[in-house]
C-alpha cells in the first residue's frame, strides 16, 4: 500500500511542471490605478474643488492661531488681554480640531463614494483581461511581485479608453 502511494506522489510531482507551465498569473496594483487612472485624477480634482471652501476656512483659522501665538508670546499684553487671547486661542483650537476631523471624515466618505465606480470598472476590466487572455489567477495584493506579472499598465490603458 505504501509503495502505491509513493508511486502516485512521484507521478504527481512529475506532472507538476506540466501544469505549472499552463498556469497563468497576473497582478494588479490597485493603489497605482487609484493614483494614475484618468478617472481617478478627475475625482481628486473634483473633490479638491468641492472641499476648497472648507479647507480655506481651516487655513484662516490656522493663520489666526499663529497671530494669537505671536501675541501671547510677547510680554506687552495686560493680564486681561492675555486671558482674552488665551480663551480665544483655546476656543479656536477646539473649533479647528472639530472642523478638521469633520472635513477629513466627509472627504473620505465622498472619496469612497466616487471611487466605488472606478473600482467596479477596474474589476470589470480585470475580469475581461483574465477571460480574454486565459489567466488562471490575478492578485491585487502581494508582498513582492515580479514586474513581468504586472497587468496594471494594461488595466490603466483600458480604463482610460
Amino acid at each position: 500500500m505504501k509503495s502505491w502511494k509513493g508511486w502516485l506522489a512521484i507521478a504527481c510531482m512529475a506532472a507538476l511542471p506540466v501544469h505549472a507551465a499552463d498556469f497563468k498569473l497576473g497582478y494588479i496594483n490597485v493603489e497605482r490605478i487609484y493614483r494614475e487612472a484618468g478617472a481617478a485624477i478627475a475625482i481628486y480634482k473634483k473633490l479638491d474643488t468641492e472641499f476648497a471652501v472648507r479647507r480655506g476656512e481651516l487655513k484662516k483659522m490656522e493663520a489666526r492661531a499663529k497671530e494669537l501665538e505671536t501675541l501671547l508670546g510677547g510680554n506687552s499684553l495686560s493680564s486681561d488681554d492675555r486671558k482674552r487671547f488665551e480663551r480665544e486661542y483655546a476656543s479656536l483650537d477646539r473649533d479647528y480640531r472639530a472642523k478638521s476631523r469633520e472635513l477629513a471624515e466627509d472627504y473620505n466618505q465622498r472619496r469612497n463614494e466616487e471611487f466605488a465606480g472606478v473600482t467596479e470598472r477596474a474589476n470589470r476590466m480585470v475580469k475581461e483581461i483574465a477571460q480574454r487572455e486565459n489567466y488562471d489567477l490575478i492578485l491585487q495584493e502581494a508582498v513582492y511581485i515580479n514586474p513581468k506579472f504586472d497587468l496594471t499598465p494594461q488595466v490603466l490603458k483600458e480604463l482610460d479608453k
